[in-house]
């Protein structure tokens, strides 16, 4: 399904990978001039990480280089110290740790190499009023002669997501609201919801069109895709079935109780004759 695909690259470019930045200013100039210092600095002036607020660890790397008029005379092993600077408003030990940090650049490697970072999410609940930002900047610089540290910081924004854990089985009403005004409430039925991706599901069952029963579609797939974003669900543009052009899209933003664990949808299915509104409840099966 091309909009739900599209929706997925989105989330996990912008809320799991991250996006990069590059800052060619500063490495521009000095690259341009015969008479500049030789550094050692981050390869971006920004970027962002995600991470899932579960209480696990994620270890992400940034990229690294010496750059410089004198690159070419560099002949031997570079080591450089990064530290956190002052203008940081992530914590270190609370939001992120530097497991190591030092990192060793090699001429064998075009003095290019990556520093790790590990993003904590131990007590951390989503979502966070302001992402923090860990601001890091190389302090010290040591084996080959004449590189010196980029004064150049590298911004990294750490943007936490909610844990989300929806699959399962589930017992399902739902409500109809016909563009005739008709109301129809129709028997429970099962349903299994299925976990597609971060934060994304699928559910077996779509409108009052049940697997197998009367209103059966007869494509490969029955239901529906929805996201969960910190227990708030949306229902994407999407085709019925992902197979017919009836386009099924939320009317308002869904919700998940978490202690009960009851989720509840709000979408529509368009017709040539009008649109039919959905209220699907679903309660787990213990």
């Amino acid at each position: 399904m091309n909009t739900m695909k599209t929706l997925k690259y989105i989330f996990l470019l912008v809320f799991v990978a991250g996006t990069f930045y590059a800052c060619f200013d500063d490495e521009a100039l000095y690259e341009l001039n015969d008479d500049g210092p030789t550094l050692v600095g981050f390869r971006d002036g920004s970027t962002a990480l995600g991470a899932v607020a579960d209480g696990n660890e994620y270890s992400y790397t940034v990229p690294v280089k010496v750059f410089g008029p004198g690159l070419r005379d560099v002949k031997s092993t570079v080591t450089a110290t990064v530290v956190v600077d002052e203008s940081s408003t992530a914590i270190e030990g609370t939001h992120f740790r530097l497991d190591n940090p030092t990192v060793t650049l090699d001429p064998n490697n075009n003095l290019l190499g990556v520093f790790p970072i590990t993003v904590l999410t131990e007590g951390i609940e989503a979502p966070l009023a302001e992402a923090p930002v860990a601001v890091l900047r190389f302090e010290t610089v040591s084996g080959a002669a004449g590189v010196l540290p980029s004064g150049k910081t590298i911004a990294i924004t750490l943007n936490y997501g909610c844990f989300s854990n929806l699959a399962g089985t589930y017992s399902l009403v739902v409500t109809r609201y016909d563009y005739t005004g008709s109301v129809t409430t129709y028997p429970a039925i099962e349903d299994e919801i299925e976990a597609t991706g971060i934060g994304e599901y699928h559910t077996s069952s779509v409108g009052h069109y049940i697997p197998g029963g009367a209103g059966y579609l007869g494509v490969g797939y029955e239901g529906f895709w929805f996201t969960d974003v910190c227990n708030v669900l949306t229902v994407p543009l999407q085709n019925l079935a992902d197979y017919y052009s009836n386009e099924v899209s939320g009317t308002a933003l869904g919700s998940v109780d978490r202690e009960t664990g009851v989720i509840t949808l709000y979408y529509q299915i368009t017709f040539a004759a009008g649109i039919r509104t959905y209220e699907s409840v679903y309660t787990p099966v213990p």
